[in-house]
């Protein structure tokens, strides 16, 4: 078998057999298959596509082009959730303590954020002695005796995701469905859970721009996990405007925390509920989805939740005294009010440039090496929808440096748009693929 023979075959639009890509894919991971013939079967691919057989067969050879982790010491149904990624996502914070308090376990692997786009670990490290750099066994054992854990991905957890991706990302093979989907499922699949729920952004402030997008891509990623033998279910929710109001680390923790307590915002808050009614069909412990928000419902207003949440934190090191007092969470040296130029309706936040104003301020990565600061940010007071009068407080900027605030604050201001006609509203769940 030959690489060059594969790359004529999806050039003319066949179909590569089961045998071909795993062998296309050790090829690569062991460097074998040179990064030259890599990039033109990956061009090839994006001009022709792949089916879904063809896209089942890649993913699992990249899920198990290094460890598979073995769960199976962890007793029930263990039931991972994934978001597309977007800004102000703190989803995982408060959705897996509601979860597990509910008797649902939670063995999941996260990773740090890159960009705009915040990282569940870089969040909860907001916790102070917090990590998530714990053995296989402590991570089995948390997950065993209080229902949840999260642990760092490995660079032994699905290897020939991570080089191809960075691949594809120098020569513009990116946006292809069938890649996309794959390197995604291949690090959910690899992760060993029984159950994957799928939250699929989609707007400005999403990887999938398009409803339409994000459909086929969670459409796509449901199926891959079908044929693995997984229970699956995908949500589309809005990114056209940053999720909640708080964006950047220890800011959304706190907003994370206000939801287990009952008074978080309205748009989180329904997702949560969503997401977590799914997880806990899926785990087993109720029927239908709306037995599943009532046990949502109940973890949260009788405390269950923020219990699990201290417990969760403490297990991995974390001070859990912050849970209880969020005052604790690293705090910034300037709050600064961000005033409305204009009155009428907020029309439209550019969900992207609010990302990238927490990024300038100091919140985010430019490069995996960088540093974070997790105390800085931005508050919307107001959102789209919302009427304002002139000088009205529309946010708060929360800075530990007067030049990056400045900076933000009018990219934050160009990223608001006035109309004196109110907009549409926008649902927050836009659809569900099961």
């Amino acid at each position: 078998m030959r690489m060059y023979d594969l790359i004529v075959k999806k050039k003319k639009g066949e179909v590569l057999t089961k045998e071909e890509i795993e062998f296309m894919i050790s090829g690569y991971t062991k460097g074998e298959i040179p990064d030259y013939q890599m990039s033109a079967m990956m061009m090839a691919i994006c001009f022709n596509g792949m089916n879904d057989e063809e896209t089942l067969n890649l993913t699992m050879s990249m899920a198990h082009s290094g460890d598979m982790l073995d769960l199976s010491r962890i007793d029930g149904i263990k039931v991972d959730k994934h978001s597309t990624g977007g800004v102000g996502d703190k989803t995982s914070l408060a959705l897996t303590p509601i979860v597990a308090s509910c008797g649902v376990k939670i063995a999941k692997m996260s990773g740090r954020g890159l960009g705009h786009t915040g990282g569940t670990i870089d969040k909860l490290e907001s916790f102070s002695g917090f990590t998530t750099g714990i053995s296989e066994e402590e991570f089995i054992n948390n997950v065993n005796t209080i229902g949840i854990s999260i642990m760092g991905q490995t660079a032994s957890l699905a290897p020939a995701d991570k080089k191809l991706y960075a691949l594809r990302d120098v020569t513009a093979t990116v946006d292809n469905m069938s890649l996309i989907a794959s390197s995604i499922m291949s690090k959910k699949l690899a992760s060993g859970a029984d159950a994957i729920i799928l939250d699929v952004k989609t707007g400005s402030g999403a990887f999938m721009k398009t409803k339409e997008d994000s459909f086929e891509l969670a459409t796509k990623m449901v199926n891959i996990g079908k044929g693995a033998n997984k229970k699956m279910m995908a949500v589309i929710s809005d990114m056209d405007q940053p999720l909640g109001n708080m964006i950047g680390n220890a800011l959304e923790v706190k907003e994370a925390i206000d939801t287990l307590n009952g008074v978080g915002p309205k748009d989180f808050t329904t997702l949560c509920y969503k997401l977590g009614s799914m997880m806990l069909m899926m785990g087993g412990v109720c029927e239908s989805l709306e037995d599943g928000e009532r046990l949502v419902d109940d973890a949260i207003k009788s405390g269950k939740a923020l219990e699990k949440l201290c417990e969760f934190i403490k297990a991995q090191g974390g001070d859990p005294s912050m849970v209880k007092d969020p005052s604790l969470l690293p705090k910034a040296k300037i709050r600064e009010e961000v005033l409305a130029p204009t009155k009428g309706y907020i029309t439209k936040i550019v969900c992207d440039e609010v990302g990238i104003c927490s990024l300038i301020l100091g919140g985010g990565r430019e490069t995996k090496e960088s540093s974070i600061d997790l105390a800085v940010g931005i508050e919307l007071v107001k959102k789209v929808g919302d009427y304002v009068n002139e000088n009205d407080c529309i946010a708060y900027i929360y800075a530990n440096d007067e030049e990056k605030k400045e900076i933000a604050k009018k990219r934050l201001l160009d990223a608001y748009s006035f109309d004196e006609n109110k907009p549409l509203d926008r649902q927050v769940i836009l659809g569900v693929v099961d």
